[in-house]
């Protein structure tokens, strides 16, 4: 009953899509920072590639960057074999890997759609899928592995932005995260979701007149309207997910929960 036992994902293998930046970066960390071998997948190979390096560097361990683009089955297929040629088991995996688009009602394009619904729904049923012998591989009943998908509560309430499919994706990875964790948990595989509020990311930085410059972004003026009076951070979400990880949360199955500071609640 101590916090170690509870709480360690020491030794654990985990895969975080999207861990080049923002919330999978964090996730990436926390996981690393606590003993857990890292892999880390993005579109963009010398950013994962870098992401990777400079985590290591801070907090030591390993972390292996597997750069591929999710949102085509052939990229899926790709990062499934890499881990397999690598691994013989994953006991955690983070499906974080997404994409928005914003325009007006009007102006709302085909490619806006499918390129959101591709990444964010898609890629995360068909890794999830192509993975599960992996995640089978390490399972037990005391020690079942993991899956958890990343949504957003942009799919629990409005968005401010004029995003029209980002939200409707993220609605449809609650969903799916509730399905899968019904089909999965007597497998051993425990699935589910955390829905983050505002964090200090490039994706979130671009809608609040930051233009993608992270660094730049005034996240003081953001968090000001925010319950709690800040934007999140590292320890915010990686505490989740290291939670959602551990023996603590063996008994939670198919939950989405907020991440946000209060903003739902409120």
């Amino acid at each position: 009953m101590n916090l170690e036992n509870l709480f360690s994902i020491k030794g654990k293998v985990a895969v975080v899509t999207g861990g080049s930046r923002g919330i999978g970066e964090m996730i990436a960390a926390g996981f690393l920072a606590n003993g857990a071998k890292v892999y880390i997948s993005s579109r963009k190979a010398e950013a994962c590639h870098a992401t990777a390096k400079r985590l290591v560097d801070k907090f030591g361990g390993e972390c292996v960057a597997l750069p591929a683009n999710l949102a085509e089955l052939s990229g899926v297929d790709e990062l499934t074999q890499e881990l397999k040629n690598r691994e013989q088991r994953v006991d955690i995996l983070v499906n974080n890997a997404g994409v928005s688009w914003g325009a007006g009602l009007e102006e709302f394009p085909e490619i806006g759609w499918d390129k959101v619904m591709d990444t964010n729904v898609k890629g995360v049923f068909f890794l999830t899928q192509r993975l599960l012998p992996l995640l089978e591989a390490g399972a037990s009943p005391e020690d079942p592995a993991r899956v958890i998908n990343v949504g957003s509560i942009d799919g629990i309430k409005t968005p401010v932005f004029d995003t029209f499919s980002y939200g409707p994706s993220k609605a449809a990875v609650h969903a799916l995260t509730r399905q899968l964790a019904s089909h999965l948990v007597k497998r051993n595989i425990i699935v589910n979701a955390i829905a983050p509020g505002p964090f200090p990311t490039w994706m979130l930085s671009t809608g609040v007149g930051g233009g993608g410059d992270v660094e730049a972004t005034d996240w003081d003026a953001v968090g000001r309207v925010n319950p709690r009076g800040r934007v999140g951070t590292p320890e915010d979400i990686a505490g989740l997910a290291i939670f959602l990880s551990s023996r603590a949360s063996a008994f939670t199955v198919g939950e989405v929960i907020s991440c946000d500071g209060g903003t739902l609640v409120s």
